[in-house]
């Protein structure tokens, strides 16, 4: 029996029964509030008629030329991927994170599998381990970097890995790897024979005063041979306010793209043709992009300005959450800034799992920044007003 618990109901249960001190402010969940693009409602409207089809597993035409277009753009490409590689839509991209397990589980055929992931991680990494037989295995980070501690996983466990999940950018932290991470992923990788699994959802939610982040088939086409263990996941959710949309795709080497999409087509579930064309036409489009980071970038000079007088800088690299660093037991503190001012967060210690050397969340709280502007300002001066309020009492209790 799979036996973790969904974070949101864990805080569920946490609150219960505890009346909100003010009108809620509801920071807990990442689902984009932004709006998504005006064109799409036309774009499915356009090709309505093909809902009485069923879809290509594979992706139609103007799917499959759209994305190929935006990782040429985005990560410099220049045609490589279309050349040695192979792409698929998914049904949004846990659809593919999930059943990419079952993709390594056969063609590794390795006894008694392990998958890694990040810790903190999401949801759905577990998730595909615990359904494909395979023994989850969370890694936290090395000190300063967003590189596992691989001094923490025997090597024995590395050789019957089939897979490590890893997001770059991160959740919730929003850091990103660089062309030496990825490299030495890839080195990791190859001397073990399992594949990176490259969570890339959060890839267009950066700072524009900072940049884009590195990418995994960027970092791939530098070394080719790693593109044979490697699965890039990503999807319109973030990038482009469209969670609704269920659209993402998968991209990598041609023989386990050809494996996967054999899988799919006997099982998976297809995209639709209207939704596939509505999401050419997103990709095909960088300006709601551009808008949307904008809007982030606006909430994080924010909190900068009402919160880090407190708990210092808290701009992440990408991503939009905040890693607040509330100190001690993240619980209580969401517990506190639920019953006091009506801000629900998530304490970091449900977005990770524990072990002997402790719960990477703990001492944090994450805050989705989906919010508008004058609600996210709100939540960042109701915190910073308890916090301004328990720091006098804190002096005062130690003197």
């Amino acid at each position: 029996m799979f036996e973790a618990q969904s974070p949101f109901e864990r805080l569920r249960g946490a609150l219960s029964g505890i009346a909100p001190g003010l009108p809620p402010i509801d920071l807990s969940v990442g689902s984009p509030r932004h709006a998504p693009p005006d064109f799409v409602a036309e774009v499915i409207g356009r090709h309505a008629a093909a809902f009485g089809g069923y879809p290509s597993i594979s992706g139609t035409p103007a799917f499959q030329e759209a994305v190929h277009g935006f990782l040429d753009r985005r990560y410099r490409l220049e045609g490589w991927l279309r050349e040695v590689g192979a792409l698929l839509p998914l049904s949004g991209s846990r659809e593919g994170l999930f059943l990419s397990a079952l993709t390594a589980r056969d063609l590794l055929a390795k006894a008694d599998p392990a998958i890694l992931f990040a810790n903190p991680f999401y949801q759905v990494y577990p998730a595909a381990a615990h359904a494909f037989g395979a023994e989850p295995v969370p890694i936290g980070p090395s000190h300063g970097s967003i590189l596992p501690d691989w001094d923490t996983v025997p090597a024995a466990v590395l050789d019957r890995t089939i897979a490590y999940y890893f997001g770059s950018p991160s959740n919730p932290a929003g850091t990103w790897a660089s062309l030496a991470d990825w490299h030495a992923l890839f080195d990791r990788a190859l001397e073990h024979d399992f594949f990176i699994f490259a969570d890339e959802c959060y890839s267009e939610v950066y700072r524009e005063a900072i940049g884009a982040p590195v990418g995994a088939l960027e970092a791939a086409k530098e070394r080719p041979e790693a593109l044979s263990r490697l699965f890039v996941f990503n999807s319109l959710s973030k990038r482009s306010n469209l969670a609704g949309l269920r659209v993402g795709f998968v991209a990598g080497a041609a023989e386990p793209i050809a494996a996967m999409r054999e899988f799919r087509n006997q099982a998976g579930p297809q995209v639709p043709t209207p939704l596939q064309e509505a999401a050419a036409a997103a990709y095909n489009d960088e300006a709601h992009v551009v808008a949307n980071r904008r809007l982030y970038d606006a909430k994080y000079a924010a909190a900068e300005r009402i919160l880090s007088p407190i708990f210092g800088s808290l701009t992440t690299p990408a991503g939009f959450f905040l890693w607040l660093p509330v100190g001690g037991d993240d619980v209580a503190a969401a517990v506190m800034l639920w019953r006091e001012v009506g801000v629900r967060v998530v304490p970091g210690r449900f977005l990770a799992l524990g072990s002997a050397g402790g719960n990477p969340g703990e001492g944090h709280v994450r805050l989705a920044l989906v919010a508008d502007q004058a609600e996210a300002e709100e939540a960042f001066e109701r915190i910073a007003s308890v916090y301004r309020a328990a720091l006098p009492r804190a002096a005062a209790a130690h003197a």
